[in-house]
């Protein structure tokens, strides 16, 4: 079958896919899920709604890449080669570079302008050079889709700006990644850099995550309305590749808090005890793991956050199955309930030298004050939504073989009550903690 062959059967069969698929589309609604995987081996360390379908938004632009680093593969594209912004491209809404319609820009430019900044006009005008036109352009995207094994994907444009029929889930958007990683590792590279230069200009990106979590390399962030705030990252941690899908977020920050925790949990990064020095915890509550160093690339049979389900990554052999610590739909729901109802006490309300028989949570005893600090930053990420600014505090204990932990606590909760919605929150992103009162 020659080239143009191949590409036709391409197209039909795409275009079957999205009669099939398109129906269905209608369905997809901003929702919860995240999916952390192994790319290498298919285990699967935590997994919830991994195949609920729901939009992309910009992390759409990672197929939009894909066919473009496929094509320079395949001696049809260039990096220098030009480019034009079309009308369609250039009516796209921001952020977009801005260049005007019919105005040449080249793949170079317009490949970092997507990937690092995602400009919608730069991704528009890609899908317009390879596919000559939006429509054709998402019938060549929904086809790679299917041949690299993602199920449940229908592209309709380069950009992941809002379309009801434009769908995707958390699982398929990790396969995604992986194919990027392992079929284009140079020109992946691009999706970790901070800025690009654009004549004159330099124009930052804004994966805050990535720039500030060891060992991770890209991928892309997303969000419109209708899918709320998506995150793809993939961390390479002395040669193994873990991929994480966050989608549904209620915020940039919480997302990204999200993710970490749970990347942290698949790493064994950060396995640290609440209640290190001998307090027990309150009654009903779950004790963490034992304390290890936060340094330690150990993975923890106790730490895999939920059940390997499904085929995982295309070609890629399961493991056995895991216990799943992720809360279900309901019990997810009755949490956030909860956590609505809660009125928080105003900051600085209540010192904490003035109460000290006041209700706290405890989020680790960690071996820096630094580990300490940062575990407080991230869980008060996650709380935001809902209990406004609760107060942090660490407190140095002595260990009896000499040194000292520095236990992890935020404090001001005006009773048992908000405490314990605040930790049932911080567990379902995956944040070991318990409530105590008074200053253990």
């Amino acid at each position: 079958m020659n080239f143009l062959a191949r590409g036709r059967f391409l197209v039909l069969f795409a275009g079957l896919f999205l009669t099939l698929l398109g129906l269905s589309a209608t369905a997809a609604r901003a929702g919860y899920a995240h999916f952390i995987v192994d790319a290498a081996t298919g285990e699967v360390f935590a997994a919830e709604n991994a195949d609920t379908v729901n939009h992309p938004a910009s992390l759409t632009k990672m197929m939009t890449l894909y066919l473009g680093f496929e094509a320079i593969r395949q001696g049809r594209l260039s990096w220098d080669e030009q480019i034009i912004m079309t009308p369609n491209a250039a009516g796209k809404i921001p952020f977009k570079l801005g260049i005007g319609a019919n105005k040449p820009l080249t793949f170079r430019e317009a490949a970092y302008a997507t990937a690092i900044r995602s400009a919608n006009d730069a991704a528009q005008a890609i899908g317009d050079h390879l596919g000559g036109s939006e429509e054709n352009f998402a019938l060549m995207m929904t086809a790679k889709a299917r041949a690299l094994g993602m199920r449940s994907t229908v592209f309709r444009n380069a950009s992941g700006l809002p379309d009801k029929a434009q769908v995707t889930t958390a699982r398929d958007m990790a396969v995604l990644a992986a194919a990027l990683i392992r079929d284009f590792p140079q020109e992946y590279g691009i999706f970790s850099e901070r800025s690009f230069q654009f004549r004159g200009r330099t124009i930052r990106g804004h994966n805050n995550l990535m720039y500030r979590y060891a060992g991770m390399d890209g991928v892309k962030t997303g969000y419109v309305d209708a899918s709320g705030y998506n995150l793809v990252s993939a961390v390479n941690d002395n040669g193994r590749r873990i991929i994480g899908v966050v989608m549904g977020g209620k915020s940039a920050r919480s997302r990204d808090a999200q993710m970490e925790a749970l990347l942290d949990r698949a790493l064994g990064r950060e396995t640290l005890v609440a209640g290190a020095g001998g307090k027990r915890p309150a009654a009903g509550v779950a004790v963490p793991t034992p304390f290890r160093d936060p340094s330690t690339t150990e993975v923890l049979a106790q730490t895999k956050l939920a059940a390997r389900s499904g085929t995982g990554l295309p070609g890629v052999t399961q493991s056995a199955a895991a216990p799943s610590l992720a809360l279900g739909a309901q019990a997810r729901s009755s949490a956030h309930d909860g956590i609505a109802a809660v009125s928080p006490a105003a900051p600085g309300a209540v010192p904490v030298s003035a109460d000290p028989k006041g209700w706290r949570v405890q989020i680790a005893a960690a071996a820096s004050r630094s580990t300490a600090s940062r575990l407080l930053t991230r869980a008060q990420a996650i709380l935001a939504d809902h209990f406004g600014s609760v107060a942090p505090l660490i407190h140095e204990a002595p260990r009896t073989e000499g040194g000292s932990m520095f236990r992890a606590q935020l404090v001001g909760f005006g009773d048992r009550k908000g405490a314990m919605d605040a930790c049932s929150a911080l567990q379902h992103y995956a944040v070991d903690c318990f409530v105590i009162q008074g200053s253990g």
